[in-house]
């Protein structure tokens, strides 16, 4: 480390001012600042010392987001291996050597044959969309003249896992600029954004290319392993049309969602897996339980309403509460997109009312409106714009009990 403190040392002068190559400054402090702390000081009277700075913020995510990763690649080998247990065309001659060489085969309870087939299309989503926000904030940094920001480390992890495993790349790259362009870079940059990007990329993939990215079938891909396609609707597309396909399949569904071996976006199937994501954001604190809780306690008091209330037309009404937990992109949502520190409501009061709104508007997407039977990201991005507003009148009650308890 020594060694290379004093590369990036030489390398300094080159980006500063004055530099050959000043202008590129915010691409040198970027990759400085990763490796190593930054070198200056407070020069002022006192202020506050903490060793959580952004980069490690960023970094605690991501590695809460590690289980929703490895899902994602076990699942989406898990479902094309399934979809060609089915019934799949004659595999070519080099596919078969090639997995017999691997020992792996197209066995959907081989794990690590799963693993590598999701590989083939995560890895793609994953470097198009990195590479797209990179040059958008190293583009944006260097006319702006101000460092790198390292809010895209996150956003750049959440949106392949919010994606369909046969969502074209060129379709991963205009997301992603939108997200990060309009959804963040227009209202300054990171810290300044009142939307999540990731969910600002995904609703304008939604509603741009439905046909691509649809809310009630995800496509599972298989021309890699000599079939066309498969497609299946969700589980939770099946609950709005059919509930006895719920009820029936009981408490193997209930595990199958928990678990994450469903259809689903490919980061977005294992409640288990954001679970695990939960636990690390809550002990680090990094993510907010209160914003956690509360939406989880709107989704089951809005659930059990409306299966009070039931409907003989309106299958979704009467879908268990509990199953939304599980189902779509409840938890995924819940843990890692609500609790967004910069989108999110700040004060402690206001998270428990932001979150319980979300929970409640996600079961009221959901059953209303069953022919869009997701709502997660309608509710968390509708809730993002009420935010400052929930803050705002939390303050203002604050502020008016002091004035009641030291008046003179």
């Amino acid at each position: 480390m020594k060694k290379l403190r004093e590369i990036l040392d030489k390398q300094a002068p080159l980006f500063e001012k004055g530099g050959k190559f000043e202008k590129l400054y915010p691409v040198y402090e970027a990759h400085d600042t990763l490796l190593f702390t930054p070198g200056e000081v407070t020069r002022t009277a006192s202020h506050v010392r903490d060793g959580l700075d952004l980069k490690r913020m960023m970094i605690t995510v991501v590695v809460a987001l590690v289980p929703c990763i490895l899902m994602a690649l076990y699942n989406t080998g898990y479902q094309i291996h399934h979809a060609i247990s089915l019934g799949a065309q004659p595999l070519d001659s080099w596919q078969t050597a090639l997995y017999s060489a691997l020992g792996l085969g197209f066995d959907p309870q081989n794990g690590l044959g799963n693993f590598l087939h999701g590989a083939c299309y995560y890895l793609p989503i994953f470097v198009a969309c990195f590479a797209t926000g990179g040059l958008v904030e190293v583009t944006t940094a260097v006319l702006r003249k101000h460092e790198v920001n390292e809010g895209f480390l996150v956003t750049g992890m959440l949106i392949p896992l919010t994606l369909p495993a046969t969502i074209p790349l060129w379709q991963v790259v205009l997301g992603t600029a939108f997200g990060v362009i309009i959804g963040k870079e227009v209202f300054g940059g990171t810290g300044m954004n009142f939307l999540n990007p990731a969910l600002t990329a995904r609703a304008f993939l939604f509603f741009a290319y439905p046909a691509q990215i649809s809310g009630d079938e995800v496509w599972v891909a298989a021309n890699f392993a000599g079939v066309d396609s498969y497609s299946g609707a969700t589980w939770l597309s099946r609950a709005a049309a059919d509930p006895a396909a719920v009820s029936a399949a009981g408490d193997a569904l209930f595990m199958d969602a928990f678990l994450g071996r469903i259809p689903g976006s490919m980061g977005e199937t294992s409640a288990l897996a954001c679970l695990l994501g939960a636990l690390v954001l809550v002990i680090t604190r990094v993510g907010s339980f209160r914003t956690m809780l509360g939406v989880a306690a709107g989704t089951f008091c809005m659930g059990v309403l409306f299966n009070m209330i039931g409907s003989e037309t309106n299958p979704m009404i009467n879908l268990p509460p509990y199953m939304h937990f599980v189902l779509g992109g409840w938890a995924f949502g819940t843990v890692f997109m609500a609790t967004d520190p910069v989108s999110s409501a700040f004060t402690d009061s206001g998270k428990w009312v932001y979150g319980l709104c979300i929970g409640v508007l996600v079961v009221l997407v959901r059953a209303v409106n069953p022919a869009y039977p997701e709502g997660m990201m309608l509710a968390i991005l509708f809730m993002n714009m009420f935010a400052p507003l929930i803050d705002h009148f939390v303050v203002q009650d604050n502020i008016k009990r002091r004035e009641a308890r030291y008046a003179a």
